[in-house]
C-alpha cells in the first residue's frame, strides 16, 4: 500500500524557516483588516520569534480547503514538553465565501457527486420538472381560491380572498419545509429505516397540530402552517426511501411493476380507512379518543412495517451488528437476523456516536506525542485508528489515498478497537466495581476513571494484529451470508490527511 508522507523531524536550520511561513499564511488567514505593510511585517516577525521552532504533524484536507497541525518544537526538532497541537489554515482566497455559499445552494438543489453520480439526461428532466410545478403552483392560487368561494364560505366576496390567502400561506410554509428537508440526500439512502419511522411519528405529529386548530381557532394560520410543515418533511421522508425498499422486494427488472402494486395496495387501504372514519364520524365521536387509537395504529403498523423490509446492505446500523457478531461469536448473522436486530430508532443526524469514521484531526488528537506514537503502527494503512479519551469515541482518520476497502478496513478496525476497549472496561469494573460508569446512553464509553494512556496503545497495537488476521475472513463471510459491502452506506466525512506541503 502507499504510504502517506508526513514530514518528519525538520533540521534546525529548516525549522526556522518553516516557522516563519506558517505564522505568515497564519496571519494572513486571521487578520480582519490589512494594517500598512511595514506594521505587517513588524507583526510577522514579532510572532515568529515568539513560536521560534515548530514541528509540523501534518496536513488534512476537507473539501478542498487544507489545515496544517503543528506543535512547538526545540532547535533539534524534538517536541517540547507539553506541548499542543495548534491548526494553521492554509489556502484561504477570496473566492472562498462564494465557494461557500455555492457549495451550500447545491446541497438543495443536486444529489451528491453531481454530474458524476447521475446519468446526462438528469438536468433536463429536472429543468422541465421545475417549470411544471411552478405553473401548478400558480394554478394553485386560483384554484383554491375558486373552491373556497364555490362551497360557500360567504357571501362577503373579501372573505373568500382572506381565506384562500391563510390556506395558501400553509400550503407555502408546507413546501418551504419540504425543499429544507429534502437536503438530507444521502441519509435517505444508508439510514433509510430510521428516517422511515421518523418520518411516520412526525405525520402523527402533524396530525394532532391540525386537530389543535379546532381548540383555538383564532391561532389557526400559525398552526396550520407548523403541521403543513411537518406533514410535508414525513412525505418527502416517505417519497425518498420509497423506492430503495421496493427495490429491496424485486428480483429482476421488475422494481415498476412492485412500485406500482405497492401503491395501489396503500390506495386501496387509505380509501376504506377513509370510508371507515366517515362512517364512525357520523357518531360524533370523541376526537381526543379517536385520535389516539388511530394513531396507536398507525404508530404501531409502522414499527412492524420497517422491521419487515430486509435490505442486503451494510450500514452504519447493520454494520455494527454484523461485526459485534463476527467479534463475539466469529459468526456474521445473516440477512433476516442482522436487519431485525438493527437499532430503527437512532436519529442519523445524532453526533453522539461512539465511532467516527473519517473525522478531523482536532477531534482525534489533542496532543502530538500520542499521534507520532500511534503513526508507525500505520505507516502501511490508508487510514489511522485512535480513541480519544477526552470525547470517549473511538475516530479512525483517512489518508488521501484511501479507497473503497480501505474506509470499510477502517472501519472494521474502528468496531475491534472499541470491542477491546469495551471488554476491558468490563473486566476492569468486576476487579474493582464503581470504577468506571457505564450511564452513558449515547453508546460512548465514559471518561470517567478511564484506564490509562497506555492501556489504549495497547488497545491499539492489539486490534491491528486482530484487524490483519481477521479482516478478510469478515468480508468472506459477509458475502456469504449476502451482504454487499459500500463505504458510502456508512457515511464516510469528508476529512482527509495529506502529506504536508
Amino acid at each position: 500500500m502507499s504510504r502517506i508522507q508526513l514530514k518528519q523531524s525538520p533540521p534546525a536550520a529548516t525549522a526556522s524557516q518553516d516557522a516563519r511561513i506558517i505564522v505568515r499564511e497564519a496571519m494572513r488567514a486571521t487578520l480582519a483588516s490589512s494594517p500598512p505593510p511595514a506594521e505587517t511585517e513588524a507583526a510577522v516577525e514579532m510572532t515568529t520569534t515568539a513560536v521560534e521552532g515548530v514541528r509540523v504533524l501534518c496536513s488534512e484536507e476537507v473539501d478542498g480547503r487544507r489545515w496544517r497541525y503543528v506543535a512547538e518544537a526545540d532547535g533539534s526538532g524534538r517536541l517540547r514538553k507539553g506541548a499542543a497541537v495548534r491548526v494553521v489554515g492554509l489556502e484561504r482566497r477570496p473566492e472562498v465565501p462564494m465557494d461557500d455559499l455555492m457549495s451550500f445552494i447545491r446541497s438543495y438543489v443536486v444529489p451528491e457527486g453531481f454530474p458524476d453520480s447521475v446519468s446526462p439526461s438528469y438536468v433536463p428532466y429536472m429543468t422541465w420538472r421545475a417549470l411544471k410545478h411552478f405553473f401548478g403552483g400558480a394554478m394553485g392560487v386560483f384554484t383554491t381560491q375558486t373552491l373556497l368561494n364555490s362551497v360557500g364560505v360567504s357571501r362577503n366576496r373579501a372573505t373568500p380572498g382572506a381565506v384562500a390567502i391563510n390556506w395558501i400561506i400553509k400550503d407555502g410554509a408546507g413546501r418551504v419545509g419540504k425543499m429544507i428537508f429534502a437536503r438530507q440526500g444521502k441519509k435517505f439512502d444508508y439510514d433509510l429505516k430510521q428516517l422511515r419511522i421518523a418520518g411516520d411519528l412526525l405525520m402523527e405529529l402533524g396530525a394532532g397540530v391540525e386537530l389543535a386548530t379546532a381548540a383555538a381557532p383564532h391561532l389557526f394560520l400559525p398552526l396550520a402552517c407548523a403541521a403543513n410543515v411537518v406533514k410535508n418533511v414525513a412525505a418527502v421522508t416517505s417519497t425518498s426511501t420509497r423506492t430503495p425498499i421496493y427495490k429491496a422486494f424485486a428480483r429482476g427488472e421488475n422494481i415498476g411493476d412492485v412500485t406500482a402494486k405497492g401503491e395501489c395496495v396503500g390506495n386501496i387501504a387509505d380509501l376504506l380507512g377513509t370510508g371507515l372514519s366517515i362512517m364512525i364520524s357520523k357518531r360524533n365521536p370523541s376526537l381526543v379518543a379517536s385520535f389516539a387509537l388511530l394513531s396507536c395504529g398507525y404508530v404501531f403498523s409502522s414499527y412492524k412495517e420497517v422491521k419487515s423490509v430486509v435490505l442486503h446492505t451494510l450500514n452504519r446500523a447493520r454494520f455494527t451488528v454484523a461485526v459485534e457478531s463476527f467479534l463475539q461469536t466469529g459468526y456474521v448473522p445473516s440477512l433476516k437476523e442482522g436487519n431485525s436486530q438493527e437499532n430503527i430508532f437512532s436519529l442519523p443526524w445524532s453526533k453522539h456516536t461512539p465511532i467516527v469514521l473519517g473525522s478531523r484531526f482536532k477531534d482525534a488528537f489533542q496532543e502530538p506525542t500520542s499521534f507520532l506514537a500511534l503513526q508507525p503502527l500505520f505507516e502501511k494503512e490508508r487510514y489511522i485508528v485512535t480513541y480519544n479519551p477526552l470525547k470517549g469515541n473511538v475516530y479512525a482518520l483517512l489518508k488521501d489515498q484511501a479507497k473503497a476497502d480501505d474506509i470499510l478496513k477502517a472501519a472494521f478496525h474502528a468496531h475491534v478497537l472499541l470491542h477491546f476497549i469495551r471488554s476491558s472496561n468490563g473486566s476492569r469494573t468486576l476487579k474493582n466495581p464503581g470504577r468506571f460508569d457505564h450511564s452513558a446512553s449515547d453508546g460512548s464509553l465514559s471518561t470517567h476513571l478511564l484506564p490509562t494512556t497506555l492501556d489504549f496503545q495497547a488497545h491499539i497495537a492489539e486490534s491491528c494484529k486482530t484487524v490483519a488476521n481477521s479482516y478478510g475472513m469478515f468480508k468472506r463471510k459477509a458475502a456469504e451470508q449476502g451482504w454487499r459491502m459500500s463505504e458510502s452506506l456508512l457515511n464516510p466525512g469528508r476529512a482527509r490527511l495529506c502529506s504536508p506541503q
